[in-house]
């Protein structure tokens, strides 16, 4: 899978430089990424093998947990050209107050 883009999940990551979350999320991100660089995803559900915790929200978005589940990357996947979009990525209590169906990123 080719990962849309890079650069959002270490710019978050530099947004929590000298929290005490920094080290954690950022190992956590840097495995998301490799092993999503790695999948050749066919649909929601090969998705779910890889990741039990996912959620799938529609067709194309999946939800994933990240750093157990205190921070959440939302994405939208396009299986047929293999590419994962960041469309959202905060902390958990900051996922509760949007629509991961819609929410686009910002950045």
């Amino acid at each position: 899978m080719r990962v849309i883009a890079r650069s959002t999940l270490q710019d978050f990551v530099a947004s929590l430089e000298g929290s005490t979350a920094h080290k954690a999320v950022k190992t956590a991100l840097d495995n998301w990424f490799h092993q999503t660089r790695a999948a050749t995803w066919l649909n929601p559900a090969e998705v779910r093998s890889a990741y039990a915790t996912a959620s799938i929200v529609s067709a194309d978005r999946v939800v994933f947990n990240i750093k157990g589940n205190d921070f959440r990357l939302i994405t939208a996947i396009d299986y047929r050209r293999q590419i994962v979009y960041i469309k959202w990525i905060g902390s958990h209590s900051d996922y509760d107050h949007i629509d991961a169906r819609t929410v686009e990123y910002a950045g």
